[in-house]
């Protein structure tokens, strides 16, 4: 059965159609959560919230993205929320301080060598500051329009601490690169 099917079959409040949507986005839903959220309980619970959520506002899905992207967005701003409440605050940057320049770093890099899973692993290490824009970012493909949206920051802070995480991540996989490291 097609995505927008079982959208409209759940918007019709069909148990079946929901279970079926849950079942076709589950595990992947439950990876978005558990890179923010590294107890498996909170991120399972994330999830759970997330999927009660979207079927609770299923009217307010348009299908001008995908329905897998649009559970996304909940999943990620649910896990966030969790952080929220946890009092993992994120510090505002006093922006007048800020001299970052206006365009990225296009020419970022990291060596051949290096795998997603050892990046995952330094983005760890990033201070709670960084490490949700770099996330954000990286993993989820998203602007600095959208993660200052999500994280209730400016623009401007975002790239900050987007440019401030990245040279914290060269620095962890330069010592990985060096052999300093595990």
């Amino acid at each position: 059965m097609s995505n927008s099917l079982l959208v409209e079959q759940c918007r019709a409040q069909n148990p079946r159609a929901q279970t079926a949507l849950y079942s076709q986005y589950c595990e992947g839903m439950f990876i978005v959560a558990s890179r923010y959220l590294k107890d498996t309980a909170e991120a399972e619970d994330a999830m759970q919230v997330a999927f009660i959520k979207a079927f609770k506002k299923i009217e307010q899905f348009k299908g001008d993205v995908s329905f897998g992207a649009w559970l996304k967005r909940i999943v990620i701003n649910t896990c966030l929320d969790t952080l929220k409440k946890k009092k993992i605050h994120f510090e505002e940057i006093n922006e007048q301080t800020l001299s970052i320049e206006q365009q990225e770093d296009q020419s970022w890099s990291v060596d051949n060598h290096i795998t997603k899973q050892l990046i995952e692993e330094a983005i760890e290490k990033l201070s709670p500051n960084y490490k949700s824009v770099v996330q954000l970012f990286l993993f989820e493909g998203y602007d600095h329009q959208e993660i200052a949206q999500v994280l209730d920051i400016t623009q401007s802070a975002s790239r900050t601490k987007l440019h401030r995480g990245k040279i914290q991540l060269q620095q962890h996989l330069k010592q990985l690169h060096h052999g300093t490291e595990y």
